[in-house]
């Protein structure tokens, strides 16, 4: 009998496996810090952690289900909830939401987990990209303020570069990637554009998404804009950004922290950020959805087990203490000094971009459809062809 009572406590372990990314927000050591804390407190579970790019995620977890076994705990874009609805991705929690969660979490980012007004995990990552500035350049330039049109912004650049402080004043990430259509809708948002219309159908090549590719172009032609652009992800401009190679960039709630008080950065202290500018007579700022949440596969044999690390992953005590990495989902964390502190700044951006956050659009063909307009603004970029024509291929070819 001894024996078996010895052995008890390695059979009741469970095992779960969870898909993370490696790339902004929280990074891979604060994903297994947080989890070995989780293991601490729950002894019978065992996480296993598994980081892919962002570029990999969402085929990484569609596979797993193929193949019938995989995942347990997935990352999942804001984009994704109603391709993996249609499909089965994700198991449906709705009935695991409490009421103290659904007043707890800031409204906007139940938008992230929902499809079809059924929850399908807990947002997590709330986000959206901000404009970063380099306050000892625009200092030099004798430039008072940040700018708070987009106009406004080419101006500025204009002058930076004019005055020889800076020789591409802008970064984007425009690679052939997600990470371009999160600028793209962050332009199309400030234009008042839309992306498909009541039927569903493309919208986007008039009005406001051929207004944004146009200005996306036309910064990119005036040498305003860093030529690698059309090749650089998130991190690649962060990297150009605290070099001090760019006097403005957009880009994620991370790059705040790294930037402005990491160890290898060159601009450390001289970094400032408001929300994304808005077009005069359209709109305030600008701002897109690019917020994540975390769900339960279909596949999953460990269900329960699976929602407990995620409700720990998405506590307000374990997001507040990684509150300079991403903001939290919860709203009283907001009057809280150990979240605030050091990062007024950005918190001022966040009320004002995290309110204005425009969706990239909901469809089970989003993939396709991103994949198409990655390749309307790369071949922009290239010259290639005109931002109409190649906005009209990509609704022809957008799978809608």
């Amino acid at each position: 009998m001894g024996s078996t009572m010895l052995s008890a406590p390695a059979l009741a372990e469970t095992k779960l496996n969870a898909l993370f990314m490696a790339q902004a927000a929280y990074s891979e050591n604060d994903v297994r810090e947080m989890t070995q804390r989780f293991m601490k407190a729950n002894p019978d579970i065992d996480v296993n952690l598994e980081f892919v790019p962002y570029e990999g995620l969402h085929d990484k977890t569609v596979l797993a289900q193929g193949s019938g076994g995989g995942y347990d705990v997935v990352l999942f874009d804001v984009i994704w909830p109603a391709g993996y609805a249609e499909n089965g991705v994700l198991v449906d929690v709705s009935d695991r939401i409490t009421d103290a969660m659904k007043s707890g979490v800031l409204p906007g980012a139940w938008t992230t987990v929902q499809n079809d007004g059924k929850f399908y995990g807990m947002p997590w990552i709330l986000d959206t990209k901000y404009l970063f500035y380099n306050k000892e350049m625009l200092k030099q330039a004798g430039i008072d303020a940040p700018p708070a049109t987009w106009d406004e912004l080419n101006e500025q650049a204009k002058i930076l570069k004019e005055k020889g402080i800076v020789e591409h004043p802008i970064a984007w990430s425009w690679a052939q990637a997600e990470a371009a259509i999160c600028d793209y809708t962050t332009l199309v948002s400030a234009y008042d554009g839309s992306f498909l219309d009541s039927d569903g159908k493309p919208a986007f090549q008039a009005g406001g998404g051929l207004e944004a590719l146009q200005y996306m172009a036309s910064s990119y032609n005036s040498g305003l804009t860093n030529p690698n652009s059309k090749e650089f992800l998130e991190e690649d401009v962060r990297n150009v950004f605290q070099n001090g190679e760019a006097a403005f960039a957009l880009n994620w709630t991370y790059m705040y922290n790294l930037a402005n008080a990491g160890e290898d950065s060159k601009v450390a202290g001289k970094v400032g950020v408001v929300p994304a500018p808005g077009i005069e007579g359209k709109s305030e700022v600008s701002a897109v959805n690019g917020s994540m949440g975390l769900g339960i596969t279909s596949t999953s044999k460990n269900v329960d087990a699976a929602w407990n690390y995620i409700v720990f992953m998405t506590s307000q005590e374990v997001q507040d203490g990684y509150a300079k990495l991403s903001l939290p989902i919860w709203a009283s964390s907001y009057e809280k000094p150990e979240v605030t502190n050091g990062q007024e700044e950005l918190i001022a951006a966040a009320e004002k971009g995290l309110a204005a956050m425009y969706p990239r659009p909901t469809t089970p063909r989003y993939q396709e459809l991103s994949a198409a307009l990655q390749v309307a603004i790369q071949e922009t970029l290239l010259g290639q062809t005109s931002p109409e024509d190649a906005l009209n291929a990509a609704a022809e070819n957008s799978g809608l």
